[in-house]
């Protein structure tokens, strides 16, 4: 069968070019994948306005909530703020209703059609977190049914434990309860042909979960991804390497880009950068862009420890404006303590940025040896004096900085969608060449 004639139902929940995180995860692995098969999305009807801007004639499934679904939304949404702050894995629990009604409508619409063998394969892209269930997979006797990628669950580290609880980790029990009592999440996982794993603690978890599961049935496909537009041309960073070798007295820039929260430890950063050595602090300028429930603790922190002249808030920053910034500076320090997926790690690598890094989560998978640092999560204390002693480095010595420039951009490339959807639609034809020995060896 040829690949472009395959017919795949694909079901992405949140699927929106718009949005930012999850949602346009799931956008981009859409847009990616329907260009190499023949392929129907499922998707939630707020996505709606942004899809048919950019796919109008594509044939896509908008489901609605009900009048009920709708309700139950609205009270979620009150339920997990507090003080203004989203308290997530309460907005998980209190939103997993959202998607039953979508997950159920889903089934009920497209089950006859997969049950004949009207698609050559099912793959569920969203929701990501490896909690929920699919009920499509009832109705795959005979289809090939895909999951993931699949990421989530990443603890706080030891050392960490209080930013844990200001992140209201102790209800994460809710994610136990919730693989434990929600109709058809292990059946989802135990039936599924082929798991993409987008992280290596996720793939670890879905194992220990299901210990049936064999390595042919599960890979590791990390959930991030860049666009193209991101990837700097190596003919610039050749130029920006010599412009670099003939100016001594530039300064070179650091750049944080992420959400203040207690969690991505811009603290440890500002704390990191005034224990540098005179001569290594006057070299250097820090831009922070973003904003959050931190930002004023921050700027505090600058005050209290006389580092105006060297740090500087750009405060909430468009996605495609963070370009400029990436293309502005020399190296990358984000030292989130616990993180998914990192999607900035991977900018930053794209416009050759050394990177420094917290070795806990996603972030730690795609930083390497040639492409930057990465700190064990001891203790704060720890990865402070780590940071210092790492920017001095990238700092002082000029040929470091640049060979893991140019190795950070090779190693981006690894990573942006188009590489991505490329290898998922090679798993398709491994999944269904799989699947159809199978079939011969049942003698069906």
């Amino acid at each position: 069968m040829s690949i472009n004639t395959l017919k795949v139902l694909l079901i992405i929940e949140q699927c929106n070019p718009a949005w930012n995180s999850v949602p346009l995860e799931g956008y981009y692995l859409y847009a990616g994948i329907s260009r190499f098969v023949d392929a129907t999305l499922v998707t939630h009807e707020r996505n709606r306005e942004e899809l048919e801007k950019v796919h109008p004639d594509a044939e896509i499934i908008y489901l609605k909530d009900s009048t009920i679904i709708s309700k139950i939304e609205k009270i979620a949404l009150r339920l997990s703020l507090f003080k203004g702050q989203i308290i997530w894995p309460l907005r998980n629990a209190f939103t997993y209703p959202i998607y039953w009604g979508f997950n159920r409508t889903t089934y009920s619409l497209f089950e006859e059609a997969v049950g004949r063998g009207d698609f050559d394969l099912v793959h569920t892209i969203t929701p990501m977190m490896p909690r929920y269930p699919v009920k499509m997979v009832k109705a795959c006797t005979k289809t090939p049914f895909i999951l993931g990628p699949v990421n989530g669950g990443v603890p706080f580290p030891d050392g960490f434990k209080d930013l844990g609880r200001r992140e209201y980790s102790y209800l994460n029990f809710l994610r136990w309860v919730g693989r434990s009592i929600i109709p058809g999440y292990r059946e989802t996982y135990k039936k599924a042909d082929y798991i993409l794993a987008g992280s290596s603690y996720t793939l670890g978890l879905i194992k220990q979960l299901f210990p049936k599961t064999r390595d042919e049935q599960i890979e590791l496909f990390y959930e991030n991804g860049i666009t193209t537009s991101f990837v700097r041309a190596d003919e610039d960073v050749d130029q920006k390497i010599k412009l670099a070798k003939d100016s001594t007295n530039k300064k070179i820039k650091l750049l944080y880009v992420g959400r203040l929260v207690p969690y991505k430890g811009a603290n440890m950063l500002l704390d990191a950068i005034d224990r540098l050595d005179a001569s290594v602090k006057n070299k250097v300028d820090l831009t922070i862009v973003g904003n959050g429930s931190e930002e004023k603790s921050l700027k505090d922190q600058v005050k209290r420890l006389q580092l105006d002249e060297n740090v500087h808030f750009t405060g909430y920053v468009e996605q495609y404006q963070t370009l400029e910034f990436y293309q502005k500076s020399d190296i990358f320090c984000f030292p989130s303590v616990r993180e998914f997926g990192g999607a900035v790690v991977l900018e930053a690598m794209a416009n050759a940025l050394p990177c420094v890094v917290v070795d806990n989560g996603g972030i730690g998978e795609y930083v390497t040896e040639k492409t930057g640092f990465k700190i064990s999560p001891i203790s704060k204390e720890f990865v402070v004096e780590q940071l210092a002693i790492h920017i001095a480095q990238l700092v002082e010595d000029h040929e470091m900085r640049h060979d893991m420039s140019y190795e950070a951009l090779q190693r981006a490339k690894e990573f942006t969608w188009d590489v991505k959807t490329r290898k998922i639609v090679d798993t398709y034809s491994e999944v269904l060449e799989m699947k159809s020995k199978k079939a011969v060896l049942q003698g069906v």
